[in-house]
């Protein structure tokens, strides 16, 4: 259990310092720097599959037209992730995309009342109401909704909802998902590099190492955490989560100096504080159910 922590505080910490990451890479559109992701990514995950000698269960398991229209849309789902996030980052909207990680977890329990008829229990109806008037707040105040918050959590709590009536392992998975966005990444990457608008091989080798690179630190957080869900109950895994939009909010505000002002304080607080109630409730909860034990 112990290395399960682990693996999710690893897992966490990297997503919560992505901030500095993309930012090394401003100079760059966010949309080449999705289209990298995804060709690396792509990259590295065959060669793991390659390396485990997997690829005839892969074949096997991916073929049918079912499975490809699933994750498809988990994989349309995930570029929009990608990109809308690398673009906040880029222009100055750190502490806004954190934001969209703290509302997600709360939107992803919607999610699995709405269309999976799960039922929560009282206290959790009431944090769910919280976040959504920390919402309705932080929108009256910008006078527009925080669409980048928003987007980043309906596209990934959707992303999560459809990963999770998803018949394959997470390294399938997401293999079979950059594999469906390759050719479209591809496309559009020689597109930039005929049409000379592309940054790849004409920004320096640190800048194309970090493109490149970006397969890596996409990979790896996603199989720490892979490791982590196996070994580590899902309350702690809940809990946890919430180390990434803290990091990234601390980066925005104290690395990046973004401004926070108080308006943003009142309206960050409402979502902290209906995430402090759920996370207590569902801890709590819990703790107290009883403890199976083998005969």
């Amino acid at each position: 259990m112990k290395r399960g922590i682990w693996s999710a505080i690893g897992a966490y910490a990297i997503w919560g310092l992505f901030p500095i990451y993309w930012k090394w890479l401003k100079q760059v559109s966010a949309l080449e720097l999705i289209g990298h992701r995804i060709i690396w990514s792509c990259v590295i995950l065959i060669v793991i599959v390659t390396v485990l000698r997997q690829w005839g269960a892969f074949r096997q398991t991916v073929g049918r037209w079912s499975i490809l229209r699933v994750y498809a849309i988990a994989s349309v789902l995930l570029t929009i992730n990608w990109l809308v996030y690398v673009w906040g980052v880029n222009a100055g909207f750190i502490v806004e995309t954190s934001l969209g990680y703290f509302i997600n977890p709360l939107f992803s329990v919607l999610l699995g009342v709405v269309f999976l008829r799960e039922r929560l229990r009282a206290w959790q109806w009431f944090p769910i109401g919280l976040a959504a008037l920390g919402v309705l707040y932080l929108t009256i105040a910008y006078g527009s909704l925080p669409w980048i918050a928003l987007t980043l959590a309906f596209s990934f709590g959707l992303y999560g909802f459809v990963k999770k009536t998803a018949p394959l392992s997470p390294l399938y998975g997401l293999t079979l998902e950059t594999m469906l966005a390759f050719l479209p990444a591809f496309c559009f990457l020689l597109y930039l590099e005929f049409t000379n608008q592309g940054a790849f091989l004409r920004g320096g080798a640190s800048a194309d190492g970090l493109m490149m690179g970006a397969g890596v630190v996409t990979t790896i957080p996603l199989l720490l955490f892979a490791s982590a869900a196996k070994n580590i109950p899902l309350v702690l895994i809940g809990t946890l989560q919430y180390l990434t939009p803290t990091l990234q909010f601390l980066i925005g505000v104290l690395v990046f100096h973004e401004p926070f002002t108080p308006t943003q304080f009142i309206g960050f607080g409402i979502v902290w504080l209906a995430l402090i109630i759920f996370a207590v409730e569902s801890y709590l909860h819990h703790r107290a159910q009883p403890v199976a034990v083998i005969e």
